[in-house]
């Protein structure tokens, strides 16, 4: 068993400079954009956003097919993954016994969750679409994580080997085609010719 030493919490910090989207800049071109919200406080506009984002990922989160994201900038899904190859220290036990010690994810068999984007879907198409990145907020990260031991097999199982477009679509495919034939069933007469 390999020791663990504590962080110095007081040792000083590299802290990159943070960009921000919600700044001064985007909210007066907003306003420019739309004048009847002109007199609106930045915070509530701010707020307006936080709400909207927040029922967002609990929609990501209660869903097994995830959240289509407007303006079709792409989907928005939890997959199940296999168990990471490399050691994964659990740092909170690590501290408090003073060793390191591995998390295995017992709860839920050794599996992980991810949250995934995708934005080649086929009614997709976005200019650039390699460009765009997803980056899920602290809460979102948290939500997910102690949401996922629960209900861990409601989620898509995503193929380290497969790339997750692919696997996507198939498991949308394949909905859509169950979906189809239960349709087709309802008006099913053995008896008719």
């Amino acid at each position: 068993m390999k020791e663990i030493k504590k962080p110095d919490v007081k040792a000083p910090r590299y802290r990159p400079e943070v960009h921000t989207i919600l700044n001064k800049e985007f909210f007066d071109s907003f306003k420019e954009k739309h004048p009847k919200y002109k007199n609106a406080d930045n915070a509530y506009l701010k707020s307006i956003i936080k709400a909207f984002n927040k029922l967002v990922f609990n929609t990501v989160i209660e869903t097994r097919d995830g959240v289509q994201l407007p303006e079709s900038i792409g989907w928005l899904f939890i997959g199940t993954c296999q168990q990471s190859k490399k050691y994964n220290i659990d740092f909170a036990k690590s501290h408090q016994y003073g060793v390191q010690v591995s998390n295995k994810n017992w709860a839920t068999d050794g599996k992980l969750a991810k949250i995934f984007f995708t934005n080649h879907a086929p009614k997709i198409k976005i200019k650039n679409r390699e460009f765009w990145k997803f980056v899920a907020c602290r809460e979102f990260k948290r939500a997910v994580a102690k949401a996922y031991p629960e209900n861990w097999q409601m989620y898509v199982m995503a193929d380290p080997k497969i790339k997750i477009e692919h696997a996507y679509n198939k498991i949308r495919q394949k909905d859509f085609r169950t979906k189809q034939t239960a349709k087709e069933l309802e008006s099913y007469n053995e008896f008719d010719i």
